[in-house]
């Protein structure tokens, strides 16, 4: 069997009563039915990061944080082969914190393909095309296929619970959409070790 690829599944809300950990806790569990690549959820409750005041720009620091927290969630990115980030459509863009968690870091992102699970009004495009631009510029590889969840308010019930099979229709393209972020970490990854070898 071919090495298993490592990811992450950000959730990119922390707001209260947020939608997000229902859509993360979905594609988490079709992950869990591969033998191809293994997923961590991470919560950016979790990692209540200081919105970034620093002197110096990641980049520059070369993975050396200052904050205590900044320095566990680079630890967390930097262990992972591929990420998948649950962002919310917010006012035609995407929240301050999922942004703020990536520009806190930098290095640890490199070289590294990302695919998004959005959720809003027409499905969270407009924050995935945002998201994309800032991927590229933190060396990322955004994978173009995504999965987009309409009118995420309408899957709930009157308690604020997902109904039974609201993600059903989306799952031949969150199989894809696995395949395709599979497919490219696994290329960025020899890439990457190719290149410490020289």
């Amino acid at each position: 069997m071919s090495e298993v690829i490592k990811a992450k599944i950000i959730i990119g809300s922390t707001r209260q009563n947020r939608f997000s950990e229902k859509p993360a806790q979905w594609i988490f569990n079709e992950i869990k039915n591969r033998n191809d690549i293994i997923a961590e959820i991470l919560d950016l409750r979790d990692y209540p990061m200081p919105f970034f005041d620093e002197a110096i720009s990641p980049p520059k620091t070369k993975g050396k944080y200052e904050n205590e927290v900044v320095k566990q969630w680079a630890e967390k990115i930097k262990d992972g082969d591929a990420f998948i980030v649950v962002a919310p459509e917010y006012n035609h863009g995407y929240s301050g914190v999922l942004k703020n968690a990536l520009d806190s870091i930098y290095v640890e992102w490199n070289k590294k393909p990302v695919g998004f699970v959005s959720y809003g009004g027409v499905g969270g495009a407009r924050a995935v095309e945002q998201l994309r631009q800032v991927a590229i510029e933190l060396q990322m590889a955004p994978i173009r296929n995504s999965v987009h969840i309409q009118t995420p308010w309408n899957l709930l019930d009157e308690k604020g619970n997902l109904k039974p099979g609201s993600f059903d229709s989306y799952k031949e393209t969150a199989n894809n959409f696995i395949d395709q972020l599979i497919w490219w970490a696994k290329a960025l990854k020899s890439a990457r070790e190719e290149s410490l070898c020289k």
